[in-house]
């Protein structure tokens, strides 16, 4: 516990600096900007932005990418509720009862419980963090090299297990990532492999154009299409501060999305999408008057909004503690803390602890912010939705070309992201989605190194995955996933809940 509050003191010092809240500030405002638009969302943000992180510390280019993440979570609710158009896939569910209550003149009140269940809920994965942290890092550090291979297959799999969409499609997607992740030289003998003798892939197809190519260009050209056409709903937003019987409905929601939220946040594949839907679904079947739902019950919106931001903030635990990402998102966190020389893990608390202890009290100043900044701003936020994306979409091609050649100083990294734009382009209007490849793309090499190393100090036995008991629990998860996933009931079950 003394630890704990000591680390808090020590993140409250890094947070707190000037420059750190500058760019706290700074980050959650764009979140909150990009989670309006619809289709931008965090990821392309943040892949956009990663040439920027190369000249900033590392806490600092950690709190603006969580500001960006959370932020854009609370931004998405705005719309949804007053246009009945989501501006982050997350806030797909608020629209049911949020535009629900704003049809019937409770628009304020909607966004005031969305707001402050997102503080609430963000406060309470920020506690998560700190307590479990710390001792799960300490866990971590006794892990092998074998428990990390298993962990990191577990966390593949897992990512299969909830994705949405295809099984096979989602399987392919992490293969073909894996596939991407290990073109270059081989780590052990060096010598070139899947690079078809292209001089450009001998050190491999770096981060940077495959983040920005696939979710930057790409995404923004889906969006152009969808954009077309859009059309406003806008309602009068009215008194904002909710009346008692709002609060009286929505506390225990806010409190069971805010636990839900937290949980989901940390499996691999999880996150906001999945935490927000299945908050909705937990608070309808608790409800004694599920008929409610639909026409604009405060439960429908309080919890989806707490659930979607505590697990945006609770996916950092397995980052910081383990330093494998969770989801696309915490795969961009990783390639900043990589680009600032940082190796995430079981060490990370007690080599820098500025970055571990800062980015966590970044967390609840941020959603203070978010609390304090977006309600008066709501009319500016609505009248962005009128920009059209073909004014935009210049803008970031430009920013693109320029972040991709800063990178390596070479041209031959515009032209690969040029590539993955048009890939990633491809795999959008074929229904894949490519979130997975890049969690294969970054977990692949990884696991590869620490199946290496395991075989190496067993010198060649393969038993040792299964004579760990810790690798060998990880291995039983895995082999269970995979049971549950051939068992037909249970895959109609899966499919059901997407659909639903």
């Amino acid at each position: 516990m003394e630890q704990v509050f000591d680390g808090l003191l020590l993140g409250a010092g890094v947070a707190l600096q000037p420059t750190n809240l500058l760019y706290c500030f700074l980050g959650v405002l764009l979140g909150t900007l990009v989670g309006v638009l619809p289709g931008i969302g965090p990821v392309p943000t943040i892949a956009l932005l990663l040439p920027v992180t190369y000249g900033l510390p590392p806490s600092t280019a950690l709190i603006t990418a969580a500001g960006i993440y959370y932020g854009a979570q609370y931004g998405g609710s705005t719309t949804s509720i007053l246009c009945n158009l989501p501006g982050e896939a997350s806030s797909l569910i608020t629209c049911i009862d949020g535009h629900g209550m704003a049809r019937k003149g409770e628009a304020g009140a909607a966004l005031a419980i969305a707001a402050v269940g997102s503080f609430v809920a963000g406060t309470a994965a920020t506690v998560a963090i700190a307590f479990v942290g710390p001792p799960l890092a300490k866990v971590a550090s006794a892990f092998s090299a074998a428990d990390y291979f298993s962990l990191i297959l577990l966390g593949l799999i897992g990512s299969v297990v909830l994705a949405r969409g295809s099984v096979v499609k989602a399987i392919a997607m992490i293969v073909l990532g894996a596939l991407f992740g290990m073109v270059g030289a081989d780590p052990t003998s060096v010598q070139e492999r899947l690079t078809f003798g292209i001089p450009a892939l001998q050190d491999g197809i770096g981060f940077v154009p495959i983040a920005m190519g696939l979710f930057g260009i790409a995404e923004i050209m889906v969006n152009i299409e969808r954009a077309t056409g859009r059309t406003m709903l806008g309602a009068t937003i009215g008194r904002l501060w909710p009346s008692r019987e709002h609060w009286r409905r929505s506390w225990r929601a806010i409190l069971r999305g805010s636990g839900i939220g937290t949980v989901l946040g940390v499996l691999p594949g999880g996150g906001a999408v999945l935490a927000s839907f299945a908050a909705y679904l937990a608070e309808k079947r608790v409800s004694r008057t599920p008929e409610r739902f639909g026409t604009g019950a405060v439960e429908g919106v309080a919890a989806p909004e707490s659930a979607n931001n505590a697990a945006a903030q609770s996916s950092f635990i397995p980052l910081l503690t383990l330093g494998i990402p969770a989801n696309p998102v915490m795969a961009l966190m990783l390639a900043i803390l990589l680009i600032q020389n940082i190796v995430p893990g079981p060490a990370l608390v007690t080599t820098r602890p500025d970055v571990f202890w800062g980015v966590i009290a970044s967390m609840w100043v941020g959603n203070l912010m978010l609390l304090v900044l977006n309600l008066p701003l709501i009319g500016l936020w609505v009248r962005l939705l009128g920009v059209p994306y073909r004014y935009l979409f210049p803008a970031i091609l430009v920013f693109c070309c320029i972040g991709a050649y800063s990178t390596g100083g070479n041209v031959s990294e515009i032209w690969i992201m040029l590539a993955f734009a048009a890939f990633g382009y491809a795999l959008l209007k074929l229904k894949f989605e490519p979130a997975p490849m890049l969690l294969g793309y970054v977990l692949a090499p990884l696991m590869e190194e620490h199946f290496r190393r395991a075989l190496g100090l067993s010198h060649g036995d393969f038993s040792v995955f299964v004579t760990s008991p810790i690798s060998a629990v990880f291995l039983a998860l895995c082999a269970a996933l995979i049971a549950a996933l051939a068992w037909p009931a249970w895959r109609r079950r899966r499919e059901t809940a997407f659909r639903e």
